[in-house]
């Protein structure tokens, strides 16, 4: 079956989006208890358009539930220790935006041990199974490790698109590549710091000349004869660091075997009554031309 005739499911990155309308939106949208909702109308906003633009059959937004409880913090207690923890309005309107997805009839992935990242990656590799494309809805880089042949990544805001060969473009690497490219030169926006003096161009270099991070690190004094700048401290480091970046590649690597519907029906959008909407759009207290684009999509 070729890409064009093979069924497509929209798997988006919910906290992404949730996190682009929090920064993006005027902190003038209130519910009906008073509390702000400016990140929750961003973000229905991004599903009703999203909604309007591609009416997906098969679709489904995951959340991250914490930034200190996924198994990549019990292996790497550092992991995104970067980072601050949402304020409470913001964690707040997180379930707000989880409830609009599901009044939407919009399956939400969520878990505790697994990030969004692994949620999308093992329904991704589910849906394969089953001859589905996948079309991931987000910006981050971390997703051009999952895509195959037919996938594509979809970074909605900037309206670009690209699959496998725009991964090698954007880093320099193959998708099976990008986890052991992000362990060799860190991701500073998840607190991994990589192997010491091995930047982008460099591990994109490794990696084009041994294939993998098992294979450098196996045949690391090969490193010193390359023509890389720094070519004998790059070695060293490695030898050093070594273990380290198999430590790293532990957190770079999306996983493929978190909790998710593993039939295809689990993840088609469904019929939901009118009323729950109603209801939702009461308290968010949304504009007249919000609720009649969510009425339409019910329809």
């Amino acid at each position: 079956m070729d890409a064009v005739s093979r069924p497509a499911a929209h798997l988006i990155d919910g906290s992404l989006y949730v996190f682009r309308a929090w920064h993006s939106m005027p902190d003038e949208f209130h519910d009906a208890d008073g509390h702000p909702v400016n990140a929750v109308h961003g973000f229905t906003r991004f599903l009703c358009e999203l909604l309007e633009r591609v009416r997906p059959e098969h679709i489904a937004v995951a959340f991250d539930a914490s930034l200190t409880t996924s198994f990549r913090n019990a292996i790497y207690p550092a992991y995104k220790a970067n980072r601050e923890l949402p304020p409470p309005d913001l964690e707040y309107q997180f379930v707000l935006c989880r409830e609009v997805a599901q009044a939407l009839g919009i399956p939400v992935l969520i878990d505790h041990t697994y990030e969004a990242d692994d949620l999308i990656g093992s329904a991704l590799w589910s849906l394969r199974g089953l001859g589905f494309r996948s079309v991931i809805v987000s910006a981050d880089k971390d997703f051009g490790q999952l895509l195959g042949d037919d996938d594509e990544q979809w970074d909605y805001a900037r309206g670009t698109r690209w699959g496998p060969a725009g991964v090698h473009e954007r880093l320099g690497v193959h998708p099976q590549q990008v986890a052991d490219y992000l362990a060799l030169c860190g991701d500073a926006v998840d607190n991994i710091p990589g192997v010491p003096g091995i930047g982008a161009k460099t591990a994109a270099a490794l990696l084009a000349h041994f294939g993998n991070l098992d294979a450098l690190l196996e045949r690391v004094d090969e490193v010193s004869f390359l023509r890389l700048r720094g070519a004998a401290s790059c070695a060293q480091k490695l030898r050093e660091h070594g273990e380290a970046a198999r430590l790293y590649r532990r957190l770079t690597r999306i996983a493929l075997d978190a909790p998710v519907p593993t039939d295809a029906e689990a993840l088609r959008r469904q019929r939901v009554a009118a009323d729950g909407m109603d209801a939702l759009c009461e308290r968010l207290r949304f504009g007249p031309l919000t609720r009649t684009r969510l009425k339409a999509l019910l329809g």
